[in-house]
Order: structure tokens, then sequence, then C-alpha cells
């Protein structure tokens, strides 16, 4: 369905969660009569999993699904090591099942106006010995955004990654550009990670730019940021 959208990375530590937490936020303050679910993709160790129930949990809705500015959160799989999930769930004794992935997706598609789905690790990263992301979001027919950190190196990764996508028929509506990490460099981003340059090389838009964020409970400013990305590329025209 496409009322989903992926919000994957070139990497781990990219920036998606704080991507992930500042769409709901917009959604929250400008499209308040949408339902929400958020989904985090499958989850090792410890993080975003508890951090969306801190910042949304409170929201989640006790009877009806398609309450009102309500937000749904699912983590379908968690494996306790921090590693690669074919690796994790190895070191448990189990197997990746992701039919409890695609039934938890398809649910939360079906009841919710919008569902965000937050990857792990990057567009490349294993969810088991045979399948990437991108072929999840290939297979599944996920809408999906790149987040790439600003960085030496951030132009090469892009294209890479764009050129994975592609090879997977991925539905890649944009790039965004983010400095969560990487504080210090903001002053030279367009040097590092040039809008015109990645545009021109990989003919995806650059759909916003995510500046150095130290917290993720920032709504106000991280609303205001996502405000003037792209949203017509990133949603159907339905959700605009």
């Amino acid at each position: 369905m496409n009322n989903s959208l992926l919000i994957t990375g070139t990497d781990t530590n990219v920036g998606k969660t704080f991507v992930t937490t500042a769409l709901v936020y917009y959604v929250q303050k400008y499209l308040p009569d949408r339902s929400l679910g958020l989904l985090k993709l499958m989850q090792t160790g410890t993080g975003d999993r508890e951090l969306y129930e801190k910042l949304f949990g409170n929201l989640e809705p006790a009877d009806n699904p398609k309450q009102k500015n309500s937000i749904k959160i699912a983590t379908p799989l968690h494996f306790q090591a921090p590693l690669a999930p074919p690796i994790a769930a190895e070191q448990e004794g189990k197997n990746i099942d992701l039919s409890v992935v695609w039934q938890c997706l398809t649910e939360f598609q079906q009841q919710q106006d919008l569902v965000f789905i937050e990857a792990l690790g990057g567009l490349g990263s294993p969810v088991t010995y045979e399948l990437t992301v991108a072929d999840i979001a290939a297979e599944w027919r996920l809408p999906t955004i790149l987040v790439v950190p600003i960085k030496l190196g951030a132009i090469a990764q892009t294209v890479a990654n764009v050129a994975l996508a592609r090879s997977r028929n991925i539905d890649l509506r944009g790039i965004v550009l983010s400095c969560c990490e990487f504080s210090e460099q903001n002053n030279n981003s367009d040097d590092l990670a040039p809008v015109g340059l990645i545009e021109s090389l990989t003919q995806v838009p650059i759909l916003g730019i995510l500046p150095y964020i130290d917290d993720l409970t920032k709504e106000n400013t991280l609303t205001t940021i996502v405000s003037d990305w792209d949203w017509e590329l990133m949603l159907s025209s339905k959700f605009s």
C-alpha cells in the first residue's frame, strides 16, 4: 500500500532515528487528523524501540486503532545482541521470521492512515543471510527515503546506495542530508555534501537537510526543520 514510507540510510548512526522522529512530530502538528503507525523493522540490542515508547507511547490508542492523532508503535522482532540480525538471532538459537514483520506491517497499513518504517543499519545491511534492507524494500514495495550523513565521502556513499536502490527497482522518493552526528561540520556542509552535485550524479532529489540537533525531545525545532522538506515527493498526494 502507498501509505507507507521506509526511512533507511547509507549506514548505522546516520540520523535515521532523528529523521523518523521529526516526521512523527510533523504529522502530529500539521496532519492531526491522520492516525500513524511507527514500525521499527527489527531491532538488535537496545535503542529505538525504547526511545519511541518514551516519546510517543502515551499516544497509543487503547481501543480504537483509527483514533485520529494516535500512534501505534511496534518492533515485531528483537534480539539482545547489538549485532547484524542474522548473527544476533543465531547467538540466541533463533530464526528470523519475516512473516511476523510482514503481518505487523500489513495490519498497520490497513488500520493507520500513515506508516513510518525505520530500517536497521543501511540499505545494504543484512536482514537475514540471504536478504538485505534493499531486498525488503523492493519485495514489499515500500516507498523509501535515504538518509545520508554530511561528512567526507558522502557523495560516494550516496551514489553507491542510489545505484543499489535502482538495481532493486526501489521506489526511492529522495534523499535527506543529515548532520546529526557531525556538529562541527555544519559550516562546510555545502562542500562535503553539495546538493547540486549529488542530484546531478544520482538524478534523485534532495528532500531536505537535517542540521545538528542534540536532543530528540526538541519537538518544535524538529517540526520547523521538516516543515520545509518536500512532503509532496515523500508522500503520495492523498496525504499532502
